[in-house]
């Protein structure tokens, strides 16, 4: 099989984060700070990475900017000529540490905010103070001259802000906001029957997006991300699974994508026992459902399957109980009736709790 060079890093620094959002993608077990790798290894994986021909790194976490070296790390991937991308929730950041970090060559920040209003936006990350903290960070994004990207996840409890939070962007200078569809893995997953619309909601928020691209056409980039559980076809996941994406965790664990963990059966290799280049050309785990030779049918006489590559892997673990199955996400698939079946009672139910993102779980 010939196999591309990946193009993205995501680097996973740490799990920690003081926010608690119930939505968030990392998995139930979070790595301690004791297990994260040191800043010496990060600066070789990059330096790998880079000759690997990733262009960009996403610097993630939980919070990347809980880590102290972050601007060393940051310097480092503008040393190999890395586009760094700073995915962060934005509380813990200072003027000055936002100085130190523009300074090592930070050339992104992706800001994220879980809704507008202040009280709503406090309890759903359960941190109190941190919407006011995100406003004023943006401010010196922009002012310091960085590209600034508003992310917005949306989800029952906040989908009724969607054009409050284009609005928000726009007014704070940002060139790009990203309304993402909560992906049920991880925290969200436990989370589901407090979280998923319904499906007119869905299909309400997605007809707005367009409407509010054509609105502000030429002033902000609005990207989408799509609710899955009442998608027609699936999305190609992180680009298709071994094909442009490598997630790094704080471990060190090598993932195709930042669920992958949910699969049994795999086993990550880890960059303190391999180069990167080893990891995305031979490990068992990325050639596990790389390409099309895997799929089962419909997928493998499916025109799409190139295009979607089989969808979700890990969405098939969770919905079916096999990876190897048919993504629900597809109205061809066998599941898909189990799928919209489970969105529509977790969509109505009166549940509103959220089990928060903690490290005792």
């Amino acid at each position: 099989m010939n196999i591309p060079p990946p193009i993205g890093l995501l680097a996973e620094l740490t799990h920690r984060c003081p926010l608690q959002c119930p939505y968030c993608s990392n998995p139930i077990e979070l790595d301690r700070k004791s297990g994260e790798l040191d800043t010496r290894t990060w600066k070789r994986v990059l330096s790998e990475a880079a000759a690997l021909g990733i262009l960009q790194v996403h610097l993630s976490g939980g919070e990347p900017t809980a880590r102290a070296d972050l601007a060393e790390i940051i310097a480092h991937c503008r040393l190999e000529n890395i586009y760094t991308n700073l995915i962060t929730s934005g509380v813990l950041l200072s003027e000055k540490g936002l100085r130190a970090l523009y300074d090592a060559g930070l050339d992104h920040v992706q800001l994220s905010f879980q809704d507008v209003e202040v009280a709503k936006a406090d309890r759903i990350g359960g941190y109190k103070g941190g919407h006011e903290k995100k406003l004023a960070l943006a401010a010196e994004v922009v002012a310091i001259g960085l590209l600034l990207t508003v992310n917005a996840v949306i989800h029952r409890q906040n989908i009724g802000s969607t054009e409050a939070f284009v609005e928000l962007a726009v007014k704070l200078g940002a060139k790009r906001i990203e309304i993402a569809h909560t992906q049920y893995y991880g925290w969200a997953l436990a989370n589901r029957k407090a979280l998923m619309p319904t499906h007119q909601q869905a299909l309400d928020a997605v007809q707005l997006l367009e409407s509010l691209r054509r609105r502000y056409d030429g002033i902000i980039v609005i990207d989408a991300v799509v609710p899955d559980y009442y998608a027609r076809f699936p999305k190609a996941c992180v680009g298709g699974w071994g094909r442009r994406v490598i997630n790094v965790s704080p471990s060190g664990k090598v993932l195709p994508c930042h669920a992958a963990e949910t699969i049994p059966g795999l086993f990550f290799d880890n960059v303190k026992d391999k180069s990167l280049e080893a990891i995305w050309l031979h490990s068992p785990a990325f050639n596990a459902y790389r390409g099309t030779d895997w799929m089962p049918e419909p997928c493998q006489s499916c025109e799409r399957k190139e295009i979607d590559w089989g969808g979700c892997r890990c969405q098939a673990m969770a919905l079916t109980g096999r990876a190897e199955n048919t993504d629900p996400a597809c109205s061809l698939s066998a599941f898909n009736s189990q799928m919209r079946a489970i969105a529509g009672e977790s969509a109505m139910t009166a549940d509103s709790e959220f089990r928060y993102r903690r490290f005792d779980g």
